[in-house]
């Protein structure tokens, strides 16, 4: 070796030595991970659906499984109309805008898209987002930047924090549905403070509803705005399926709601609408708006269809309380610990003693053509360890029944029930 490629082979050693690897603060997660895959479990975090054959089934590692993790609560995802409606956009607009809102990427689509949505809600102004969670970063980081303050569930969807952080407001969380704890922190900000709600129609790990009727009356008591995030509400709770806003009376106090297409209206994006006179601004200031390319065409021409069939969804809206109550009753006459005393949503949440087991037994489900979502901490309340079970509005009674014996039968193997 020449003295030169020694000098260079030294260099590149003495770099390792001191360079920081920046993903070692993960260690303790990749740990946990490999400890839970070298037991033999399916890595439930990736499972891979070979073909989808309905809202409700799909073929997972080769079996026709029963979806019960989708977040689809209407099935909209093969509604025959969205799907003709998303093929004619393709075919007409193409596959891309390839450019922001604000620049090119504004298609007729997208405003008719916003136009559903305004008449889905009877509201004034709707704004459509690439993502949900793009909607929940670029409203309230813009609503709310320094010097201002947010007044939040601790147990509020990371996009939420996401948005409160880049915004650099003062984040003031209170304990989890808590009337008298959100009240005790709106006292204590400052006389003239910009202040903002911000709250969930439908917890997403428990699927509990918030009491929004109260906390709306106690916000505007104290000069607050509010924003409530109806992502997991939107299109199955409320007499017009506008969310739980709605369905406790409050829906023309709440300043500003947050949704998303990926579960009830079955595609992908998100929106925010509002009464608001000076709302149209957010198009000029709000940058995960200006800043990232718009939908495809074909996915505003699903949306905006999907949406329009919502609001004539009454009966659908009524079998999927059905199938929510009596999955519920069903869960908790075997023994299973559940996350809500009664059915409050289309989430039923079965509470796991720990982590390893709950692999376990959601490998047993998945086993017998089950499936559900394995939720663990850091993302769930209280470090719980939960089989999240999301119903679909195209479950028949006899798949909710079927779903009853496969946890029945899962659950004595495991031992979770006796």
């Amino acid at each position: 070796m020449t003295d030169t490629a020694t000098a260079r082979s030294a260099d590149a050693a003495d770099t390792r030595e001191t360079e920081r690897d920046l993903l070692s603060k993960f260690d303790e997660t990749i740990k946990t991970r490999e400890t839970l895959l070298s037991s033999g479990v399916t890595d439930p975090f990736n499972l891979v659906m070979e073909r989808v054959l309905s809202p409700t089934r799909a073929i997972c590692n080769g079996r026709d499984t029963i979806l019960l993790g989708t977040y689809n609560y209407m099935g909209m995802t093969f509604d025959p109309d969205v799907l003709d409606a998303g093929k004619q956009a393709l075919s007409d607009f193409g596959s891309g805008t390839t450019g922001s809102r604000v620049l090119n990427g504004t298609y007729q689509g997208h405003k008719e898209c916003e136009d559903a949505l305004r008449e889905f809600y009877a509201m004034d102004h709707a704004m459509v987002f690439s993502t949900g969670y793009q909607a929940n970063l670029g409203i309230i980081s813009t609503l709310a930047g320094k010097g201002d303050y947010i007044v939040l569930d601790i147990d509020s969807h990371a996009s939420i924090y996401d948005g409160c952080k880049m915004g650099d407001a003062e984040i003031v969380p209170f304990r989890h549905n808590d009337i008298e704890a959100m009240e005790k922190r709106l006292k204590r900000i400052p006389e003239g403070a910009g202040k903002l709600v911000v709250l969930e129609g439908v917890y997403s790990m428990l699927g509990d509803v918030a009491p929004l009727k109260e906390m709306v009356a106690i916000a505007k008591r104290h000069g607050a705005m509010v924003l409530v995030d109806e992502a997991h509400s939107m299109g199955f709770i409320g007499e017009n399926g506008r969310g739980v806003a709605e369905d406790q009376g409050v829906i023309d106090d709440v300043d500003f709601i947050i949704g998303t297409f990926s579960k009830s209206v079955g595609t992908v994006g998100g929106f925010c609408v509002s009464n608001h006179p000076k709302f149209d601004i957010m198009r000029l200031v709000c940058r995960p708006y200006v800043f990232t390319a718009s939908l495809p065409p074909s996915v505003v021409a699903t949306a905006a269809t999907s949406i329009r069939k919502l609001m004539h969804g009454a009966n659908k809206r009524a079998h999927l309380w059905e199938n929510s109550k009596r999955l519920h009753a069903g869960l908790k006459e075997l023994g299973f610990e559940l996350g809500t005393e009664t059915p409050q949503s289309a989430i039923v949440a079965v509470i796991m003693p720990d982590l390893e087991r709950g692999a376990t037994m959601w490998e047993a489900l998945l086993q017998q053509g089950l499936y559900v979502n394995l939720a663990r901490p850091p993302a769930t309340p209280a470090n719980m360890t939960l089989l999240r079970c999301s119903l679909c509005a195209e479950h028949s009674s006899e798949e909710v029944e079927t779903i009853l014996q496969r946890f029945e039968r899962a659950g004595k193997t495991v031992g979770i029930i006796g």
